[in-house]
C-alpha cells in the first residue's frame, strides 16, 4: 500500500447500452444495435486507446424477469451478443487490451468452458480472462430444465470444484508439449500430455484438454462473489475481484477481508486484485454533472426502479407503500451480497420504499458519482491511497460517451498524477496486472494426472 510507484487498475464493465436504466433514452446516447459489433469494437478501442487493463462483458443466460409489461418494456434487455463469441472478435481488432467474459459455473460443465476461454486466449495471444459466476435467477434455471435455482451454497460448491477442474485442464498440456518435429515425425511429446481423470461430487471428467496451454497458463479468473462462501471462492482461486461498494468505508473493510482470506490460503495478497464499480458521470462544471444525474433519472419510470428493486432483493414489495420505510426481509437463494448491501444502504440512510428503488435502479450497491475531471480523479485517488481498491471498474452510464468522458477527462488527470500508467507493460493480461504466470499443475506434483488411455 505505500508503494510510490504502485499504479491502479482500470477496467470498463459494458452493460447493454449503458449501465444506467436510462442511458439508452438519454439524449447524449446513441442509439445502440446491441447485435452489431462494431459498435462493441469501438467501445473495445476506446478503452485501448486510454490504456484501460480490460474489456468486460457481463452476461446471464435467460431473460430477466422484471415483471409488469411497462416497466419491463422500458428496459434495454432485448438481447445482445453472446460475450465469449464476442471477445474472439473483439480479440482481432484490438491488440493490449485484456478481454474478460462471464461464464457461470452452475449452466456449464469444466471442459466445455476451459476449452472456450482456452481458445480465447490463444486468439487475444495472452489477454482473455473468466468471470466465475454461479448464477442468481430462477429465470436462468428454468431454461436448463430445472424449476428454481440451486440453494447458493450448493452452487458455490460446485464452483468450487468447476473452476479446479478448468485450471488441471488448463495444465493438461505442459508448456512445450507441441513439437512439430517434421523429421522425427512427433506433433508433439506424449510424456507431456496428462490426463485429469477427475472423479468429484458434481463431475467426472477424464481430460486432457484439445486445446493446448494457453498462453497465460491460465486466462485470468474474475469473481465477484460477496457472500461468506462467495468470498471464500474468491480468496483462493480468483486473480481479479469486483465488487459492488457504496462507501469507502465498506470498501476498505472489504478490500481488507479479502487480502486477509488470500495469505490465510498461503497466497501473496498482491496477487488478489480488488477493483470496485463505479458509475461515474463526468461534465465540465459540478452543476452540470448533478444537471445530467438528474436528467438521466428522469428517464426511468417508477415502476421500474420498484420492480428492479424487487428483482434485486428477490421479494414482492406491492404490498407496502413507497413512501414506507424497507420491512425485515430474509435473504433469498439469490444475490445475497447485494441483497444484504441494499438493506444495510436503507437502513444507514433512513431510505423509503421509493427512495431506494431509485438508488437500486441505478447503481445497485455500487458507487456512484457526478462531477468534473477533478472531483473524479480526487475520488479515484482517495480510494486507491487509503486501501479501498487496487483500481475501478467503470460501467459507464451511456454509450459511448460516458467512457469517451472518462477516458479523454480523467485519465490523463490520473496519469499526470502518477496513478495511471501512459503504456501498456507487457504483451498479456497477466503482466499488464502485474501477475505471475501460474506453474503448471502436473509439472509441480508429477502424482497428479496420469499417461492418457489412448496410448497406452
Amino acid at each position: 500500500m505505500t508503494d510510490p510507484n504502485r499504479k491502479m487498475i482500470l477496467a470498463t464493465f459494458i452493460h447493454n447500452s449503458g449501465a444506467h436504466p436510462g442511458g439508452w433514452r438519454y439524449p447524449g446516447a446513441e442509439a445502440v444495435d446491441q447485435h452489431d459489433f462494431q459498435h462493441y469494437a469501438h467501445i473495445a478501442q476506446t478503452a485501448e486507446r486510454g490504456k484501460m487493463h480490460c474489456y468486460f462483458s457481463g452476461d446471464s443466460v435467460g431473460f430477466p424477469q422484471i415483471s409488469g409489461k411497462d416497466a419491463f418494456a422500458a428496459t434495454d434487455y432485448a438481447g445482445k451478443l453472446e460475450p465469449t463469441t464476442l471477445l474472439a472478435a473483439l480479440a482481432v481488432v484490438t491488440k493490449h487490451i485484456g478481454l474478460i467474459a462471464t461464464a457461470s459455473t452452475t449452466y456449464n460443465d469444466p471442459y466445455s468452458i476451459a476449452r472456450r476461454f482456452a481458445s480465447i486466449d490463444h486468439i487475444s495471444k495472452g489477454r482473455g480472462g473468466w468471470n466465475v459466476v454461479t448464477s442468481a435467477g430462477d429465470n436462468e434455471a428454468r431454461n436448463f430444465g430445472r424449476d428454481a435455482n440451486m440453494d447458493h451454497d450448493d452452487r458455490y460448491a460446485r464452483a468450487e470444484e468447476f473452476v479446479d477442474v478448468v485450471k488441471n485442464l488448463w495444465d493438461s498440456w505442459e508448456d512445450g508439449a507441441i513439437l512439430r518435429d517434421r523429421a522425427a515425425g512427433r506433433y508433439f511429446d506424449t510424456d507431456r500430455v496428462h490426463q485429469l481423470d477427475h472423479v468429484g461430487k458434481f463431475f467426472k471428467v477424464a481430460g486432457p484438454l484439445n486445446v493446448n496451454r494457453p498462453p497465460q497458463g491460465h486466462p485470468i479468473i474474475v469473481q465477484a462473489g460477496g457472500s461468506g462462501v462467495g468470498r471464500a471462492l474468491a480468496a483462493r482461486t480468483a486473480d481479479l475481484i469486483f465488487t459492488a461498494q457504496s462507501t469507502l468505508e465498506g470498501a476498505k473493510t472489504f478490500y481488507d477481508d479479502m487480502k486477509q482470506r488470500a495469505v490465510g490460503f498461503g497466497r501473496n495478497p498482491d496477487h488478489l486484485l480488488v477493483i470496485p464499480s463505479v458509475q461515474l458521470m463526468v461534465r465540465s462544471t459540478e452543476r452540470e454533472a448533478k444537471l445530467a444525474e438528474a436528467e438521466l433519472l428522469d428517464l426511468i419510470p417508477d415502476a421500474l426502479a420498484l420492480r428492479t428493486l424487487q428483482l434485486q432483493l428477490g421479494v414482492d414489495l406491492s404490498g407496502y407503500a413507497p413512501d414506507a420505510m424497507l420491512p425485515d426481509l430474509p435473504l433469498t437463494n439469490g444475490g445475497q451480497w447485494v441483497q444484504q448491501q441494499i438493506v444495510k444502504m436503507a437502513r444507514d440512510e433512513s431510505l423509503t420504499i421509493a427512495q431506494l428503488a431509485r438508488r437500486v435502479v441505478v447503481s445497485r450497491a455500487s458507487f456512484s458519482l457526478s462531477g468534473t475531471p477533478e472531483q473524479i480523479a480526487d475520488m479515484c485517488e482517495r480510494w486507491f491511497r487509503e486501501g479501498g481498491a487496487d483500481g475501478f471498474s467503470l460501467s459507464p452510464n451511456y454509450l459511448p460517451g460516458g467512457l469517451d468522458d472518462f477516458v479523454d477527462q480523467v485519465i490523463p488527470i490520473l496519469q499526470k498524477r502518477g496513478l495511471f500508467r501512459t503504456e501498456y507493460e507487457g504483451a498479456t493480461l497477466r503482466e499488464n496486472l502485474g501477475l505471475p504466470r501460474p506453474e503448471n499443475a502436473f509439472v509441480a506434483n508429477p502424482a497428479l494426472g496420469c499417461e492418457p488411455t489412448m496410448w497406452n
